[in-house]
């Protein structure tokens, strides 16, 4: 970092704003336009705040492996135009010899590394390599995916968008841990794009080609960046989706018959896929996954001698490395993603940030399980496809993350895909418990004796 970020930031912030300008002008809704104004200036806050904080105070992968081989390839092809194949060939077989720090040649090999310093590395010729101009694109990036994420839900619920703004567009963790360069703003995007692209393709039968286009391109960066994401993501939404059509048919018959059959299907497409893919699924593959989480465990544990061993913590039960292990330390892990850090467990300032936004949202789960009830809680998971998809997910995902990733500093940002659902899932139970509220407050209305006031005429006195 140098004066020509001090230079390049703000032309790159006056481009970037007049892009998103020209994107809120085709908003016909002012409070949508609202939000997204808001959305965008509050990403560059963030954007600022991640640079000054990854830059100087806790530099980490961003700066030191994604930022700094992408610009040594940037660089690489300055000097010589034969290096551009390094911008399509697989990160296996870079030539290691070029990289511009030997402690980072064991990261090349993993595409999902290579694919950020690719495109740091092609950012790059239009922003000369600064750091904080690349920060700011990556930033950018995940913004218009958090957008779409955002207007998802809004179609679903428009009633709900202050609250929808406040787990998507608000949000402290998504919002910071997404805003420079780093696999989260890639992965964020690339989620929201599937999720709006598929929703609009399939239930609101709009743009096939564009939309199309746009989920096979947003699956195969997850595939390869995070492919985790997608394998615990794809199941409930298409269910989703599913019962969303299902719910269009009007006929009562039709709907119990397509239904079921509709749902076995995908599930059994989802099944074929796992069997048929388990070498391209490789670490992530389901016969593997209970022993790949126990690897993950014991690499952390490892690093006992290293700078984040002061952010290794304890899982809080023992894990076997079984999958009948992995269902008992469900709970544990799902805790541990959603709730932790404790304050007491936090030693920088970020995890102490996240510490106190984990304890308002352990706070806000047991009022809204409290309101509901076991009982009434199922119930409403069960019988609203928004809730159940939101539900299944975020616990499916926080089980995955909460179980192999025993370090505070990798936690946070590993779990920001599923804390936006987690929230609208609690926002959603909340809703309906205020509605259950008021029906019942309009039933005893209704069914309280009315009192009748009759005027007795006075009697004439006879003289």
């Amino acid at each position: 970092m140098g004066y020509s970020d001090l230079i390049l930031f703000p032309i790159f912030l006056f481009l970037t704003n007049l892009y998103f300008k020209r994107q809120r002008n085709k908003i016909s809704e002012p409070l949508l336009a609202k939000y997204h104004i808001q959305g965008y200036w509050i990403k560059v806050i963030s954007c600022i705040a991640f640079t000054v904080y990854s830059g100087y105070l806790s530099p980490g992968d961003s700066i030191g492996l994604y930022q700094k081989e992408g610009v040594n390839i940037y660089h690489l092809i300055l000097h010589d135009s034969a290096n551009l194949r390094w911008l399509w060939e697989p990160g296996k077989n870079f030539d290691v010899s070029l990289a511009a720090d030997p402690w980072n040649k064991g990261y090349f090999p993993a595409e999902a590394n290579y694919m950020v310093i690719r495109a740091v590395a092609m950012i790059s010729f239009f922003t000369f390599g600064s750091y904080a101009a690349n920060n700011l694109i990556f930033a950018c990036l995940a913004f218009a995916g958090i957008w779409k994420l955002f207007l998802f839900f809004y179609k679903q619920k428009p009633q709900l968008h202050y609250s929808f703004a406040i787990a998507i567009i608000y949000f402290p963790t998504l919002v910071f841990w997404s805003s420079g360069v780093m696999k989260e703003p890639i992965c964020i995007a690339a989620l929201a794009y599937i999720t709006y692209c598929t929703y609009s393709l399939f239930c609101e039968k709009r743009r096939p080609v564009r939309n199309g286009l746009w989920i096979v391109i947003s699956a195969y960066v997850l595939a390869v960046v995070k492919v985790y994401i997608l394998i615990s993501y794809l199941p409930f939404f298409v269910l989703f989706i599913i019962l969303k059509n299902v719910e269009g048919i009007k006929s009562g018959l039709l709907r119990y018959i397509v239904g079921p059959i509709f749902i076995a299907g995908c599930l059994y497409g989802f099944t074929v896929v796992m069997d048929n893919y388990q070498e391209e699924l490789g670490f992530y593959a389901v016969e593997d996954l209970a022993e790949s989480i126990q690897h993950l465990n014991e690499n952390f544990i490892a690093r006992d001698g290293s700078e984040t061993a002061e952010s290794n913590f304890e899982l809080g039960a023992q894990f076997d490395g079984t999958s009948d292990g992995l269902v008992k330390i469900a709970p544990y892990a799902v805790f541990t993603t959603f709730y932790r850090p404790f304050i007491w467990e936090s030693k920088k300032v970020s995890s102490l940030l996240a510490s106190l936004e984990g304890m308002a949202l352990l706070f806000f789960t047991l009022l809204i399980f409290c309101k509901t009830g076991i009982v009434r809680l199922f119930k409403y998971i069960f019988t609203d496809p928004l809730v159940l998809y939101c539900f299944m997910f975020s616990i499916l995902f926080a089980t995955f993350i909460g179980a192999s990733t025993l370090n505070f500093g990798t936690l946070v940002r590993y779990k920001i895909p599923c804390l936006p659902f987690y929230v609208i899932f609690l926002i959603l139970l909340y809703e309906k418990v205020k509605e259950r509220a008021a029906r019942k407050k309009l039933m005893l209305a209704a069914t309280a004796p009315e009192t009748e006031f009759q005027l007795t005429p006075a009697i004439p006195s006879q003289a």
